[in-house]
Order: structure tokens, then C-alpha cells, then sequence
């Protein structure tokens, strides 16, 4: 009966072993192929969509598989001092399941909750990189707000006015050749002021308030954090300029206009709590300071 046990432990401790130290290297492997795999993708938005719908899942898995091999490992502790059977052999192999589980759990918070902070810097890198025209091989320009809105439609203006898409316009100034990019309004979630994380969603919208024509005139969106569940929410104004009110505007010179993503002020009222209200640039924030009036704050 020892003899058995003996035998056992010595291929289960050998199993244990190659097995974990193979597993780990798959996942090691796993991870450099997902680089692999984002740097034969040609196209700088194919490559954006890419990074911006799988990076994290893959990273889930590279966890998740090393996660495994550790847990193998850990069914190797003192194999070489414990020749039989007994107890500490469910033992072990519980704390190799259960330190498993929590590896592959830390790591899943961490990249839903912190991680896509990181991603940030990286789509924002190939979303705004130089295209460059496939038929002339001419660096594109990166129109502005005012400028883009003459070559969209109505429907993209309107996904445009109520931040749920954002379209990227390129031309290229010698044949004039126009590429529109469609992007989702906010490259990520945003920071939720209660826990801290990049985890605050918008979660439904609704119009509060219509002009005379009957068309939207004030939105209302309702944000929740998918970490701690706390809510708020925010009005934005929807503007009614058509796009052949951009025709005649001359864009407005700025440093960077494509770094600022959002601006978010903060108003703290006392006994009322704080409100908050986010806007797609500085002159629409200033606009708001000028009107606001405090004795309104409801």
C-alpha cells in the first residue's frame, strides 16, 4: 500500500510539475501573441476597434491560464518530504484550487476596474495617428468639430449632439477624398466620484425638454457605476445647427483640440450635495459658468 502511494505521489508530483511550468509558459506565450496579433492589423482604426473590444479579454485569459499553472504548482509543496497519502494531500490540493481562483479574480477586477485607464492612452495613439490615402499617399487632415459637421449627414449629427457616437473626419487636401470614422462617444467609462474607478456608464437617456418645433432640446443622462452601483446624473443641450451652418465658420486655432476628451465641473452646494456636469469643451463649460446662477441649483 505505501509502495502505490509512493508511486502515486511521485507521477502526481511530476504531473504537478511540467504541467504547471507548461501551462504558465502558454500563457506567457498567449500573451506576446495577442501583440503579434494587434501588429499585423494595417489599418490604424481596424487596429483601434481591436485593442478597444479584445484587449482586455485577452489579458482575462493570459490570468486565467497562469492563474492554472500556479495552481499546479502549488500541489508540488513539500512532495519531496511526504512519501504517503493522507490528509494534507485534499489539503493541498484545495489551496491550489483556491489560490487559483483568486488570482484569476484579482486580475479580472484589475483590468475591468483600473485597467482601462491604460487602454485610454493607447486608443487615443491610433485613433488620432496620421492616415495616410491608400490611393494618392497623401497624409490626411484631421478635420475639427466645426469643420467635420459639413461632410456628415443629419443622423451623424444628431449621434454627434447627443454623445452616444463620435465621428473622426480625414481629408486629403490634394484630391479631397474624405474618410469619416465612426467611434462610440467616450473612449472609456468615466471616473466614478464614489469608488474611485474609470467603472461610471451611462446607462439610459431621455429628453427632458423640447423646443417649440418639437425637437430635443435638453438630454438627460443617467450614469451608474458598474463597480459600486452609485448613480447620477447629467442635462447636456442639444444644439440645433444643421450642417450648413458650418459652411461660413472659420475654425477656432487651439493647441491640442483633440486632447480634451471631456470637461467636468463640479459645483459643491452645501445641504443640496454636489452637482456635477460634464461638456465637450472648454468654450461650452465657460458659456455655463457665465449663466449659471446658484440661487436655481435644485
Amino acid at each position: 500500500m505505501n509502495s502505490s502511494s509512493s508511486g502515486f505521489l511521485e507521477i502526481w508530483s511530476s504531473i504537478m510539475t511540467f504541467g504547471g511550468i507548461a501551462i504558465i509558459a502558454a500563457g506567457i506565450l498567449y500573451y506576446f501573441l495577442y501583440f503579434f496579433r494587434v501588429s499585423i492589423i494595417p489599418d490604424f482604426k481596424s487596429k483601434y476597434d481591436f485593442i478597444n473590444t479584445s484587449e482586455i479579454v485577452w489579458f482575462k485569459r493570459v490570468f486565467l491560464i497562469i492563474a492554472v499553472g500556479i495552481g499546479f504548482l502549488i500541489n508540488t509543496y513539500a512532495s519531496k518530504t511526504i512519501d504517503q497519502m493522507g490528509a494534507w494531500f485534499f489539503v493541498r490540493f484545495f489551496f491550489g484550487i483556491a489560490g487559483a481562483t483568486i488570482i484569476a479574480y484579482v486580475a479580472a477586477l484589475i483590468l475591468d476596474n483600473w485597467y482601462p485607464t491604460k487602454i485610454n492612452s493607447k486608443l487615443r495613439k491610433w485613433r488620432y495617428m496620421p492616415r495616410i490615402n491608400a490611393k494618392t499617399g497623401n497624409k490626411m487632415k484631421l478635420l475639427s468639430e466645426d469643420e467635420e459637421d459639413v461632410h456628415l449627414d443629419a443622423g451623424m449629427i444628431a449621434e454627434e449632439n447627443v454623445f452616444s457616437i463620435d465621428y473622426d473626419v480625414w481629408i486629403d487636401e490634394s484630391s479631397k477624398e474624405i474618410k469619416i470614422e465612426k467611434y462610440s462617444g467616450h473612449l472609456i467609462a468615466l471616473r466614478c466620484n464614489n469608488c474611485g474607478f474609470f467603472t461610471m456608464k451611462v446607462v439610459k437617456e431621455e429628453i427632458v425638454e423640447k423646443y417649440e418645433d418639437g425637437s430635443p432640446k435638453e438630454l438627460l443622462k443617467n450614469y451608474q457605476c458598474s463597480y459600486c452601483k452609485n448613480k447620477r446624473a447629467t442635462q447636456f443641450t442639444i444644439s440645433t445647427r444643421e450642417a450648413e451652418d458650418y459652411k461660413n465658420v472659420k475654425p477656432k486655432s487651439t493647441k491640442s483640440p483633440r486632447s480634451i476628451e471631456l470637461v467636468k465641473i463640479e459645483i459643491a452646494a452645501g445641504h443640496k450635495g454636489n452637482k456635477f456636469y460634464e461638456f465637450q469643451s472648454i468654450e461650452d463649460a465657460q458659456r455655463f459658468l457665465e449663466e449659471f446662477d446658484f440661487d436655481k441649483l435644485s
